[in-house]
C-alpha cells in the first residue's frame, strides 16, 4: 500500500536554504504546499493550506531571534494536533517549554541544524513527527533537563538552612549568631551555595539576591 503524501509548509528566511530544503523534502516524497520567509507568512500559509506538517527555522525576520519558534507555539495552541518541526542552531529555552507543552508533546520535532548529518534520517524524523511522534535532538533534551533540575538539589542540609536565613534578609553575622557558628563558617557556606547554584562573581549582579530567588522558586 502506498504511503500518503505528507503536505508541508516550510519557513526559512534564507532564499538559498529555503530552496534547498524544499528540494530535499520533495526528493523524499513530501509535497511542499508553501515555502515562506517570515513568521507572519508562515501563519498565513498554514491557515490557507492546512498542511500535514510545518517545518520552520527559529530565527526569522524582523528580529532574527525567536520569531519562528513563537509562531510555532501560536500555531500549536490554535491547533494542538498540527505536527511541527523547528530547526535551530541552538536551544532556545524561552519558548521550547511552551512548544513541548502543546498537544501533550506529540507531533513535535526540535532538531539542531549542525547535528543533522544524514538527510535520509532527517526525512524519517519529519515523517515520524507528521505521524504524531516526538523527535528531539539529544542536546535539546539534555539542556531542558538541566534547566528543570532542582537548582537546590546539590545543597547540603546546612547550606539550605543558611540560604533560608539569607532569604530572610539576614547578614552573615546574624546567621552566625543564630546557628551558633563562626562568621567565617557562614562565609564558607555562602561561597559554597553560590558556587553550586552556578552564580560566578559579577560586579553588576547581587549574587545573594539571585540565590534567594532560586530558593523562593523551589
Amino acid at each position: 500500500m502506498r504511503e500518503a503524501v505528507v503536505r508541508v509548509v516550510l519557513a526559512e528566511d534564507g532564499v538559498l536554504l529555503r530552496e534547498g530544503l524544499t528540494g530535499l523534502v520533495e526528493r523524499f516524497g513530501f509535497a511542499v504546499a508553501a515555502a515562506v520567509g517570515d513568521a507572519e507568512s508562515l501563519k498565513a500559509a498554514v491557515a490557507e493550506h492546512r498542511p500535514d506538517l510545518v517545518v520552520t527555522d527559529i530565527r526569522m525576520p524582523p528580529g532574527f531571534t525567536d520569531e519562528g519558534l513563537r509562531a510555532a507555539v501560536e500555531l500549536r495552541r490554535a491547533d494542538p494536533g498540527l505536527p511541527v518541526v523547528v530547526l535551530s542552531q541552538y536551544v532556545q529555552h524561552r519558548y521550547a517549554d511552551d512548544l513541548l507543552d502543546t498537544g501533550d508533546g506529540r507531533g513535535i520535532g526540535y532538531l539542531l541544524k549542525d547535528r543533522i548529518v544524514d538527510v535520509a534520517e532527517f526525512a524519517d524524523a519529519l515523517r515520524r513527527v507528521a505521524a504524531g511522534g516526538t523527535v528531539l535532538d539529544p542536546q535539546v533534551i539534555a539542556q531542558l533537563v538541566r534547566r528543570h533540575r532542582d537548582p537546590l538539589g546539590a545543597l547540603t542540609e546546612r547550606e539550605r538552612e543558611v540560604l533560608g536565613l539569607i532569604a530572610e534578609g539576614r547578614s552573615n553575622q546574624s546567621i552566625a549568631r543564630g546557628l551558633y557558628v563562626s562568621e567565617a563558617a557562614v562565609g564558607k557556606h555562602v561561597g559554597s551555595i553560590l558556587a553550586k547554584l552556578g552564580l560566578p562573581p559579577d560586579e553588576d549582579t547581587n549574587r545573594r539576591v539571585l540565590a534567594v530567588l532560586a530558593y523562593l522558586r523551589n
